[in-house]
């Protein structure tokens, strides 16, 4: 039984290699999804089977309710919410660890396998895992309040907040030696209690003090760490599997938040530190000069359709509409009419990796014609009408012409360069950095204020 455990661990590893290869494309996304779940069956199913021993009917009982809340969210949960259900799905992961971690450490038949060494390493194996498990846990739920909007995405600027953090990893360390000496003895309850309250701690404050702009960034962080949380879960019941599984979705995490950095010219360790992203949002943009001129949606209409080339930019305003299906029908009606369209995806839109993408699939839109942001950003002097749904920072051009801008170096795409430019927006609010666009007041830049699915219909009603 234990080898066939183990080939079957074996090949659940390698599905979810090719799990995650697929989703690096979206044309084979859907089938790294397939791999999966195929690998995720196939290791339940051996563990089910081959590792547990007693006590099934709870397995089951948990497998059950935990089925039945997975499909209940996976109906209910529109879209546009993927980003806030990824950070709660983070949370679960680190509550696991913890959990996990707190059992091995009370159970006392688990600990009376270790003498030694070997007991000090299996004790440091816990206490690593609850702190990460836990500073997951609190950091994610913190990245749920802000992505679904319950808590406030102005990051939280605390005084001495760096030396804040230097003392409450002084005390996880302090903490740390502490439990490794009581633990030798038979104790140490009293020291892991107290760093998984500093590590709880520390989750909050790290994502409560990072602005709303680099959001994605924390998404992707808090995968990576949910990857090392289940990785030390592994070590903590000796299990190969939860190992390397949390080894690749604790590394894949890491380098996603690298790209991400890379794609708003940020370092990873002051998006840590917070600080970009604070602004709210809501001011009117006064530090440019101009005036912006509004248009209307038959007049957008026209100016689509006398286009040759059209390139339409995503921003986290069209989840909000949910203005992608209207997207779809007006890049079907427009191509019906001869007009070339491609979608400029710049890495940081929305509140996610991959948020626009996303719904853009949702809606249908053919894969072939949504590129990436160094894929088409030298596309622009030859496109007629650039459509800008719902993005701010990342069409912002201070990013290159203002060295004092906050988001100065961050790599935006560049609408202005084209003929023409459409701004779909609210208001003339600015982005989650805070800092005022230039390209509202350009002189080929046109305003078309209201709700974006709204604006857009009526503009496909213009062109029908």
């Amino acid at each position: 039984m234990h080898g066939l455990v183990t080939v079957s661990y074996l090949a659940a590893i390698v599905l979810f290699i090719l799990a995650l290869g697929g989703l690096s494309h979206q044309e084979t996304a859907r089938r790294g999804n397939y791999y999966g779940i195929l690998g995720m069956g196939m290791a339940l199913l051996a563990t089910i089977i081959g590792v547990v021993t007693r006590n099934h009917w709870i397995l089951i009982l948990g497998m059950v309710a935990g089925g039945v809340v997975g499909l209940g969210l996976a109906r209910k949960v529109k879209m546009t919410q993927m980003p806030e259900l990824v950070a709660i799905l983070h949370s679960l992961v680190g509550l696991a660890a913890v959990l996990v971690g707190f059992a091995a450490f009370l159970d006392p038949d688990a600990s009376a396998h270790f003498e030694g060494a070997e007991k000090t390493i299996h004790d440091v194996e816990i206490y690593l895992g609850i702190l990460i498990g836990a500073v997951t846990l609190s950091g994610s739920v913190v990245a749920f309040g802000k992505l679904s909007g319950r808590v406030g995405g102005k990051p939280l600027m605390l005084p001495a907040r760096h030396w804040l953090n230097l003392g409450l990893l002084v005390l996880a360390l302090w903490f740390g030696r502490m439990f490794l000496a009581q633990a030798a003895e038979g104790g140490g309850t009293g020291p892991l209690v107290l760093m998984t309250v500093i590590a709880l701690l520390f989750g909050i404050h790290m994502v409560m003090a990072i602005g709303g702009a680099d959001m994605p960034v924390v998404v992707s962080m808090l995968n990576s760490y949910s990857g090392w949380a289940a990785a030390a879960t592994g070590f903590m019941l000796s299990n190969d599997l939860l190992i390397v599984v949390g080894a690749l979705v604790g590394s894949s995490g890491a380098i996603l938040s690298y790209i991400m950095c890379r794609a708003m010219n940020r370092k990873f360790l002051a998006v840590i530190a917070g600080g970009f992203g604070g602004g709210s949002g809501k001011g009117a943009a006064t530090g440019v000069a101009g005036e912006a001129v509004a248009v209307s949606a038959e007049e957008t209409a026209n100016l689509l359709a006398a286009a040759k080339e059209v390139m339409i930019v995503p921003g986290y305003g069209m989840a909000v509409a949910q203005a992608q299906h209207v997207v779809f029908e007006l890049v079907k009606t427009l191509r019906d009419q001869g007009v070339k369209v491609r979608f400029g995806i710049h890495p940081v839109a929305g509140r996610m990796p991959g948020h626009m993408n996303v719904l853009l699939a949702e809606a249908k839109v053919p894969y072939d014609i949504v590129f990436e942001m160094d894929e088409i950003n030298d596309d622009f002097p030859a496109v007629d009408v650039s459509v800008v749904i719902g993005a701010n920072d990342i069409v912002n051009p201070s990013a290159q012409e203002d060295a004092d801008s906050p988001i100065a170096g961050m790599p935006v795409l560049e609408v202005w360069k084209g003929r023409k430019t459409i701004v779909l927006k609210r208001s003339m609010a600015t982005g989650y950095a805070g800092v005022d666009n230039p390209l509202f007041y350009k002189e080929n830049t046109r305003m078309l204020f209201g709700d974006a699915r709204e604006s857009l219909e009526g503009v496909l009603k213009s062109l029908k």
